[in-house]
């Protein structure tokens, strides 16, 4: 018998919906299309709001050449440094 998992990635797309109610009015939000890093940022997020009553965020995105996390975090820096890591995978 062969072992198989089988391993669904959030959408850019499910990554917004999920965290709308964090999404200044009027950004778009995720537009990093890679399962990595939307995996990553969603498991940050997880604990970013538990500890940053005030957490929202505007844009994740790509701008030349790194990435770019514009929030109200003091680790959107950290962020960026292993976004950029796991684009290089």
């Amino acid at each position: 018998m062969v072992n198989s998992q089988i391993f669904f990635s959030m959408t850019t797309g499910e990554f917004n919906e999920k965290w709308k109610s964090y999404l200044e009015y009027g950004h778009y939000g995720m537009a990093i299309d890679n399962p990595k890093v939307i995996e990553y940022l969603d498991k940050e997020f997880e604990k970013e709001v538990k500890n940053n009553e005030g957490f929202t965020f505007s844009q994740i995105k790509t701008k030349f050449g790194s990435s770019r996390v514009y929030c109200s975090s003091d680790k959107s820096f950290e962020w960026e440094m292993e976004i950029d890591q796991l684009l290089k995978e």
